[in-house]
């Protein structure tokens, strides 16, 4: 089985930042219980992305464990890599994913 590089593009380390920052002000370290999920399940990635369903434009999505947040991410199979776009909330309308994806 192939290994793939992960890489996280800044708006989803911003999304990631923004949503625990949003957490640990609801509970204390709630948010840093986010953080360390939304991590290891990024990082989990580089064992076989494809079980996860296109959503839409080649755009692969998790749900993150136990938090209403999904992972949107493309896979490249020629370069075996992860390109982790963007962590947006399961409310969120599913144009809005598009906009923020492919702004």
């Amino acid at each position: 089985m192939k290994k793939y590089k992960v890489n996280i593009d800044p708006e989803a380390l911003a999304d990631i930042q923004e949503i625990t920052e949003w957490y640990n002000e609801q509970k204390t370290s709630l948010g840093n219980r986010f953080q360390k999920t939304v991590i290891r399940q990024i990082n989990s990635l580089h064992k076989d992305p494809q079980i996860y369903a296109i959503r839409y434009h080649k755009i692969r999505c998790v749900i993150i464990d136990k938090f209403p947040f999904m992972i949107h991410f493309y896979c490249n199979d020629k370069s075996n890599s992860v390109e982790v776009l963007a962590v947006i909330s399961t409310d969120r309308d599913p144009k809005i994913w598009e906009e923020k994806v492919f702004k």
